[in-house]
């Protein structure tokens, strides 16, 4: 697993009390299907040493969402080390859409374990509009880091 990347983009947008809201994405599947704590990210996706990370956040949106990546200022968020050793780089893009468009990409596995049947599955099963404080509860613990930096941005 060491060695790993993704890079993804963080669309935020503002709301009417001067806070901002982000969108995440919750990791579909059977094995997060009853989670909710740890089971939400940023919308992102793995990339090799030759693809610039820019370029594959892009890409990784429209691949997760379904839909294209907005324009817009990126915001570089940097890197954290998640605890399985991936690195993850974010950008934050203001924007808005709304969840009921996405059309997520899927993955396929062997599933009940050990049962020798293969299922497809949508590699994110919803996304939704969070505030900072309840996207902080739930999201991946290392990528707090990205909402930290993206509030200190905005001030």
């Amino acid at each position: 697993m060491r060695g790993r990347r993704s890079a993804g983009l963080l669309l935020f947008r503002r709301t009417g009390d001067d806070g901002l809201e982000v969108l995440l994405a919750h990791m579909g599947g059977p094995l997060w299907a009853r989670r909710d704590v740890g089971a939400w990210t940023v919308p992102k996706g793995e990339y090799t040493p030759d693809e610039p990370a820019w370029t594959a956040a892009r890409r990784e949106f429209r691949e997760e969402l379904g839909l294209p990546p907005p324009d817009g200022e990126a915001v570089p968020l940097g890197e954290v080390r998640q605890a399985n050793g991936k690195t993850v780089t974010a950008w934050a893009v203001e924007g808005d859409l709304d969840p009921a468009t996405i059309t997520p990409g899927t993955f396929t596995m062997e599933w009940p374990p050990r049962s020798g049947r293969t299922a497809d599955f949508p590699e994110i099963d919803r996304v939704e509009w969070l505030d900072l404080d309840r996207a902080r509860a739930v999201i991946v613990k290392a990528q707090g880091a990205f909402l930290d930096r993206l509030a200190e941005h905005s001030r």
